[in-house]
């Protein structure tokens, strides 16, 4: 795959199991607060910078952004513990494709909404210190997804400098967003995770996949 540099993948719901902890975790920590919110407000920012989720989801007040903080700190609290408490996993076939990518010379980047702080606790645990090339995270960037940041960041670590030769994977809308605002070549939806499939065909995108595990053969054939 000459034509390929550089696949940027989402984490939880992606390549990461996702068992339901963050939106509980989510829901917890503003119950705890006395704010309450639907399914499909939380649906609504599954995949974006979990700060700019957490104040999305704060009403309109003078302590909003005091609030804000203290609901987002809450819930860093209870999805480190649902974390160590549940184990991280990743979803099967992910370090087969890591590896396939390694074996065909193409860098592999981690975008992310968590902060730095939640993302190294799932990189300790899941052991990929080594596996990936760039890991960025939520509080790299100065805007989190949909904006491309997460994605121009990912590229600048890895040194890649075309958008034509990378390939962005998630699970959400928003980072299909992201993709098609980083105007990369291939940008993949898969249904692993967060949204259906029915919520990821209204977003752009130029495949959606069951898993990650069938990235091998879509990448094969965009980038000849």
């Amino acid at each position: 795959m000459k034509h390929l540099d550089l696949v940027v993948f989402d984490m939880a719901g992606t390549t990461v199991e996702d068992r339901g902890q963050v939106p509980s975790a989510f829901t917890a920590a503003l119950e705890e607060h006395g704010i309450a919110v639907t399914p499909d407000q939380l649906s609504g920012v599954r995949g974006s910078s979990k700060r700019q989720a957490v104040r999305q989801l704060i009403p309109k007040g003078p302590d909003r952004e005091h609030i804000a903080e203290t609901v987002y700190d809450s819930f860093c609290e209870r999805l480190t513990r649902l974390y160590r408490e549940e184990g991280v996993r990743p979803l099967p076939g992910v370090l087969d494709v890591f590896a396939w990518l390694r074996k065909n010379s193409v860098r592999l980047a981690l975008n992310t909404g968590f902060d730095r702080r939640m993302t190294e606790l799932l990189i300790s645990t899941l052991g990929w210190a080594n596996e990936v090339n760039a890991i960025v995270c939520g509080d790299d960037v100065r805007a989190g997804r949909p904006a491309p940041y997460l994605i121009f960041h990912a590229m600048e670590s890895t040194g890649v400098s075309s958008v034509h030769r990378v390939a962005t994977v998630g699970d959400t809308a928003v980072d299909l967003r992201a993709g098609y605002n980083a105007g990369v070549r291939c940008n993949v939806g898969v249904l692993s995770g967060a949204h259906t499939r029915e919520q990821l065909e209204r977003e752009p995108h130029t495949q959606l996949l069951a898993t990650v595990a069938e990235l091998p053969n879509t990448v094969s054939s965009t980038f000849t």
